[in-house]
């Protein structure tokens, strides 16, 4: 049974989660500020989290960057703070979605989904070496020229496989985001930048001067193996 944690202070949104989680056979648990949901969380590791930002405790921010310094399973942010930069922030510490206040649980559940799609392994895969990094798309695993392996969230890890099956094609900005957000957030673009920067730091020997995710500006990413 996939378990859900869901960290929120809004005990009637809590509430309505839980029947609506557990109706449809998910394992739910339940948390009201960030230092409880993070000791549930190494407790009985999650396979998705649903984190506020406005915790009374500590910001939704530094529950996100908590949880990503052990863990990849996806992190979906839900939050009435509707600001591109709230978003940003939360993105850039590591979630892999964002859903603001007030919400239909039907999109919500559909996140859900996608998210868990995105962590869930390929089988017989093929594997792309490059130089500085290999993908095994079959185990979802990166590792780097000098043996140690890329920690990727299930967003990032989703951008990568798509731009390395389809070398030396441009993938738009669009593409991208309805495939992996969905048709609704084709114009987030700082979505992409923030995952793909996040990606380079983490694969690209130069992240400035990048090797093989290039951006053509204005039109979308591709992914150029060693020649």
């Amino acid at each position: 049974m996939t378990h859900i944690l869901v960290i929120d202070d809004d005990r009637q949104l809590l509430r309505a989660l839980r029947i609506a989680l557990t109706a449809r056979d998910y394992a739910v648990t339940l948390a009201q500020d960030g230092t409880t949901g993070l000791a549930a969380a190494q407790r009985t590791p999650p396979d998705l989290t649903i984190v506020d930002l406005g915790l009374p405790d500590m910001d939704g921010v530094a529950v996100v960057q908590a949880l990503r310094g052990w863990a990849t399973a996806p992190i979906i942010v839900l939050s009435a703070r509707h600001t591109e930069q709230a978003k940003i922030d939360a993105l850039d510490a590591g979630a892999d979605d964002y859903v603001t206040k007030p919400f239909g649980v039907g999109e919500l559940l559909a996140r859900i989904r996608a998210a868990l799609r995105r962590a869930t392994p390929t089988e017989q895969a093929p594997v792309i070496a490059t130089a500085a990094f290999t993908v095994d798309l079959g185990t979802k695993r990166v590792t780097l020229a000098d043996g140690t392996e890329a920690r990727l969230t299930p967003t990032e890890w989703h951008l990568l496989e798509i731009l390395v099956r389809n070398p030396d094609r441009l993938i738009t900005q669009k593409y991208l985001l309805q495939e992996i957000w969905g048709p609704r957030y084709e114009r987030e673009t700082n979505y992409l930048r923030v995952h793909m920067g996040n990606l380079r730091r983490k694969l690209e020997p130069d992240p400035s001067q990048p090797r093989y995710l290039r951006t053509d500006p204005g039109l979308g990413y591709r992914f150029m193996p060693d020649e």
